[in-house]
C-alpha cells in the first residue's frame, strides 16, 4: 500500500465522518435511523475502488470501536455494537468493497460517460444499497430479535433516499474519472 493511497483512505473515512454531522433522522416503528453515511460508503466504493474503499470503512469502524463519536448523532463506541444497527455499521466494509469491485470492472476509462455513469449507479445500488440491506437485516432479524419480515418491510422507507445516494455517488464517481482518475484499473 503506498503512501497515496494511505492518503486516499484517510480522505474518504473523512468523508464518511464528516457525512455523520448530518443529523440523524430516527423512524418510531424500526431503530434504524436515517443518515447520510452510507453515501460515503458509496462514494468510497465507487471513486477508490473495492480495497481502498473498504479500507476507508474499516478505518471508520475501527474509529467507533476506539470509541470516537464519528457515528451520526455523535454516537460511538463499543456499545454501538451491542445495538440493533451493528449489522449496517459491519456491512459498510463488504458494501464499500463489493461496490467498488462492481465500479472496477464496470466503469473504467474505457467506457463513455452514460456506460460509466450506470455502472457507477449499478455498482452503488448493488453493493452500497442491496448489499448493506442485507448486512443490516440480517443482523436487525436474527440478533436484535426483530422478526424478519418486520425488519425487511420496515427497511423499505430508506429505499427512495438510498437510489438517490447511489445517484449522488454515480454523479460524483463519473465527475471524479473525468477530472482525476482514482479507480483501479481491472484487465
Amino acid at each position: 500500500m503506498t503512501t497515496r493511497d494511505l492518503v486516499l483512505i484517510s480522505l474518504f473515512a473523512a468523508i464518511i465522518v464528516a457525512l455523520g454531522l448530518v443529523p440523524p433522522i430516527t423512524l418510531g416503528f424500526i431503530a434504524v435511523p436515517i443518515t447520510a453515511q452510507s453515501l460515503g460508503v458509496m462514494l468510497a466504493g465507487v471513486i477508490l475502488g473495492a480495497r481502498r474503499g473498504a479500507s476507508a470503512a474499516a478505518l471508520v469502524v475501527l474509529l467507533v470501536a476506539l470509541g470516537l463519536p464519528v457515528l451520526s448523532g455523535g454516537r460511538g463506541g463499543l456499545a454501538v455494537f451491542a445495538g440493533p444497527t451493528v449489522g449496517f455499521l459491519i456491512g459498510w466494509i463488504p458494501a464499500a468493497y463489493v461496490t467498488g469491485l462492481i465500479a472496477e470492472r464496470f466503469a473504467g476509462l474505457s467506457h463513455n460517460a452514460v456506460g460509466q455513469t450506470l455502472g457507477f449507479f449499478s455498482a452503488a445500488v448493488i453493493g452500497g444499497v442491496g448489499l448493506l440491506y442485507l448486512c443490516g437485516i440480517g443482523y436487525l432479524a436474527i440478533g436484535g430479535g426483530v422478526p424478519l419480515e418486520k425488519a425487511f418491510l420496515g427497511s423499505m422507507i430508506f429505499i427512495p433516499g438510498d437510489l438517490l445516494k447511489a445517484g449522488i455517488a454515480a454523479l460524483a464517481g463519473r465527475a471524479v474519472m473525468v477530472g482525476y482518475p482514482l479507480l483501479p484499473a481491472r484487465a
